[in-house]
């Protein structure tokens, strides 16, 4: 059952996501531009899409939902010159929001899996 809307979600999940990717970073390095290049590339839509296409098959039929109902929710921002891209980012973002606010344990499985992605 979901406690909030699907924005509220990808709004919290966009957070907590930078919050997750400034962490290993700092661990890797203490030269500003290296930590702003390197949260950059992990925390832009591109990468959100690409790892939100390989968990496509660890995602459970909930989660799928969620994923396939918030890309699909109307764009608020219409000069974005990739729609698709910017809701798939969005959509993973609001699958990291879902599983934080409701279920941690399951939240940080998904951030092992993304974890395998990031080469840090």
């Amino acid at each position: 059952m979901e406690k909030y809307h699907l924005r509220a979600y990808a709004h919290i999940g966009d957070a907590i996501y930078e919050v997750f990717i400034r962490e290993k970073v700092i661990n890797v390095t203490s030269n500003s531009k290296k930590m702003h290049d390197l949260t950059t590339k992990y925390v832009k839509a591109e990468f959100q899409m690409e790892a939100l296409e390989k968990l496509a098959d660890f995602l459970t039929e909930e989660e799928t939902d969620i994923v396939r109902r918030a890309r699909n929710m109307p764009s608020t921002t219409f000069r974005r010159a990739n729609q698709s891209l910017h809701r798939h980012a969005t959509a993973f973002e609001a699958l990291l929001g879902f599983n934080y606010i409701n279920n941690k344990e399951r939240y940080n499985e998904l951030l092992d899996k993304i974890s395998e992605y990031i080469e840090i």
